[in-house]
């Protein structure tokens, strides 16, 4: 009898040689760490150059350039550029408010701070509804005048020197900021720009591949979806700041304007298709199967479309000029071969699945279009200048005014609340609380939750005022000279710079950026005074400790109230498809609505739940707004070209669906859910009647059927078991007619 045989030991995992382990340290430290200490270099020589340009320019207060570098500093040298555009543009507006202010209600300061606090409230409400360093320029207006209006309201016969020495500093720290960025170790943002661009593109073609293939599930081209709502902005924001750097993104901004609306009607577009196929699959309709058996193999054509000879996906902009002529040719071959198939299988589909199959292939030929059109648009992205450049429809966000005007009463009634305390306590260092309460509120209203961020930014604030006593009163005595000065200050701006570099950490970081110099970093006529200097540090702890409970009190924008807001925003979307003005209309409701959900998307990031109720709403906004905006362009026309084509009662069933539409989405219910689908069914049966057995020219029948295609999809969306709608069927849905039945059961 033979012995078990031993099992071998498993051999020993090969370490790589000790050499080969401590270069990919090294490199992977190059690509991820030290780019930060770069910034964290630059930052800090940028501000020490403001310092010392602001002492020997003899100027009152050089550490104000010094803050003036911290505050617009970026990684990209265009993002300084634009942050620091509108830095001055606000700081213009400010100083003219104050003159105003200062020259109105000098004798009245009661007076004068309420103008002040309506002031800054109208500026924080100008911010939030604007996007990118647009935001940043109303509240420089604001808190301008806070930081220098209360000064001078003290003493108005300084006010005009005190503007201008304010002006003057922050003007030399952003000059030093822009210089220094540019010349030393520059990081342009167009790279960026790019990697952004070809990534968005090689990620879609993966998606279209998966989706037309069949592979992607609902999950997944949700989460995609999900992600391609954050590039859209970003890739906008990106370019507005790339186009201050680069004149060659100059050259090229209109194709990234047109590239991201192209790309925003594209996904919708996939999107939809998505659904219909899948709303397919799901049904119980025999002849469901056999528009999916028709319709599929067209399908499989796409993904090679979109691949290089060699296999490989398209992912620069030279190979998507071959890939734009290769869709070229199929887009002209796809019409005949589609209406080839339809009488193929016409007897076999019946009246049951022939409107499904029409509105599939539809969707896929729009598909085709639009991809043509955005891949076009990618190729031409290699050469300087193109006639595609022409395109003046700019990204369209969309902001609830309701919400910017909390913002702005919320940082009015702090700024009336911490001035009345001033006045009636005659607190020393009160005007401090004031305007740095008044500053911060306007600085992070555009944050997620501000609140959080004003908690981390306190934190920081606490630990600046001790290294700031330890510095004012036990080490800049002792320096001599500003080189000493600069070699002291120096390990805590690059702990401070670092900090700001880590997303978890940057709230502190900021803290002490703007508020060590603040306390820390002596003026050109120096004081050391312990009892100033702590009343001063117990103001900023009191005004960030009071901007925080206002945050959190005076209705936060992280409450359920603002999703549910927000939401009920993006759902009156389909208001503007349904009555809006047809030109840029598309291009409107698009970016809207995906400015909203990502609105939305900010301040619902530890409420997974309240994201996803409203992603589901956001696809079917998506969907039937979009085929709403078709619909009405097909009908505008036929009104313009052949209004004969549709009968009277054929435009007032189409206009009764028009009418019923918003008031489903403004106030979901059972009854107006039912009001629509009747309203949907009674324009089917009459566009049915229009279109008749009788011959009609091609291209009317096509006008027509491209009509009742797009009032199918409706229909179909309306009927999704996923969709929010679903539980406003009656009776959850069971007794609702399944999602593909013809036409003609419709009318029944």
């Amino acid at each position: 009898m033979s012995s078990p045989s031993v099992p071998a030991p498993a051999p020993a995992a090969v370490r790589p040689p000790f050499g080969q382990q401590l270069r990919e340290a090294a490199a992977d430290w190059w690509q991820t760490e030290f780019p930060n200490w770069i910034y964290v270099f630059k930052m800090v020589f940028a501000g020490l150059l403001a310092l010392g340009i602001g002492y020997g320019l003899d100027l009152e207060s050089p550490r104000s350039g010094l803050i003036t570098v911290f505050i617009v500093m970026q990684p990209q040298s265009g993002m300084i550029l634009a942050k620091s555009f509108y830095r001055v543009i606000g700081t213009l507006v400010g100083s003219v408010a104050i003159f105003v202010f200062v020259g109105l209600f000098a004798q009245t300061p009661e007076l004068f701070l309420l103008a002040t606090a309506l002031w800054i409230g109208l500026c924080t409400l100008g911010s939030a509804h604007n996007r990118n360093f647009r935001s940043y320029g109303f509240v420089l207006s604001g808190y301008t005048v806070a930081l220098i209006g209360l000064p001078a309201a003290l003493n108005p016969a300084l006010t005009f020197d005190s503007v201008m020495t304010r002006v003057t500093e922050i003007t030399v720290g952003i000059v030093c900021a822009g210089v220094v960025s540019a010349l030393v170790f520059p990081q342009a943002s167009a790279p960026g720009l790019v990697r952004i661009i070809r990534g968005r593109f090689t990620a879609f073609v993966d998606l279209i591949g998966a989706t037309l293939g069949g592979t992607a599930d609902r999950k997944a081209l949700e989460a995609t979806n999900a992600r391609f709502v954050g590039d859209i902005i970003g890739l906008e924001a990106l370019r507005s700041s790339a186009i201050f750097e680069d004149p060659e993104i100059r050259l090229r901004s209109g194709r990234l304007t047109r590239m991201n609306s192209e790309f925003m009607a594209l996904s919708t577009r996939v999107h939809a298709l998505h659904q219909l196929m899948n709303r397919l699959h799901d049904s119980n309709n025999p002849s469901a199967q056999l528009v999916i058996n028709a319709i599929t193999p067209y399908y499989s054509e796409v993904q090679p479309l979109l691949t290089r000879s060699g296999g490989e996906p398209v992912m620069t902009a030279s190979d998507a000029a071959d890939a734009a002529l290769k869709l070229e040719a199929y887009k002209q071959e796809l019409p005949r071969r589609v209406r080839t198939t339809r009488a193929m299988h016409a007897e076999a589909f019946g009246d049951d699945a022939i409107l499904d199959f029409d509105t599939a292939s539809e969707l896929l030929y729009r598909v085709i279009d639009e991809l043509h059109a955005y891949t076009l648009t990618y190729a031409s992205l290699v050469q300087r200048r193109h006639e595609r450049e022409q395109w003046e429809h700019a990204y369209a966000p969309k902001t609830s005014l309701a919400i910017a005007s909390i913002a702005g009463a919320r940082a009015a009634i702090t700024l009336i609340g911490l001035s009345a305390f001033w006045i009636f306590s005659g607190w020393p260092s009160g005007d401090v609380a004031a305007l740095n309460a008044a500053a911060f509120c306007a600085i992070t209203s555009a944050a997620p939750d501000p609140a959080k961020a004003t908690r981390t930014v306190t934190m920081g604030v606490a630990l600046a005022v001790v290294l700031g006593y330890f510095y004012t009163f036990h080490i800049v005595p002792q320096l001599d000279g500003f080189w000493m000065l600069a070699a002291a200050l120096t390990p805590v701006l690059m702990l401070a710079v670092l900090l700001t570099t880590r997303p978890s950490l940057a709230g502190y970081g900021l803290g002490i950026c703007i508020f060590f110099p603040f306390v820390a970093v002596p003026d050109n006529l120096a004081h050391f005074n312990a009892a100033g200097y702590l009343n001063e540090c117990i103001a900023l702890m009191v005004s960030l400790i009071v901007t925080t409970v206002s945050f959190m009190l005076l209705l936060p924008p992280t409450t359920n109230w603002t999703v549910r807001h927000l939401e009920k925003q993006l759902r009156k979307q389909v208001v503007q498809a349904c009555f809006g003005k047809l030109a840029h209309l598309a291009l409107q409701f698009e970016s809207g609505t995906r400015d909203l959900m990502h609105q939305i998307t900010m301040v619902t990031g530890s409420r997974p739940a309240l994201r996803k109720n409203a992603f589901g709403w956001m696809f079917s906004t998506l969907e039937i707004g979009h085929a709403v905006i078709e619909l009405r362009t097909e009908l505008h026309g036929i009104r313009s070209g052949n209004p004969e084509l549709l009968p009277d009662s054929a435009y007032t069933a189409l206009n009764r669906l028009r009418e019923t539409l918003p008031a489903l989405f403004e106030q979901p219910t059972p009854a107006t859910l039912a009001a629509v689908l009747g309203a949907n069914n009674n324009a089917i049966a009459e566009v049915q009647r229009a279109i008749g057995p009788h011959y009609r020219e091609r291209s009317e029948r096509h006008r027509l059927q491209r009509t009742l295609s797009y009032l199918h999809f409706i229909r179909t969306a309306l009927l999704d078991p996923q969709s929010p709608l679903q539980p406003m069927h009656q009776d959850g849905g069971a007794n609702t007619p399944p999602a593909t039945h013809s036409g003609a059961n419709h009318a029944a």
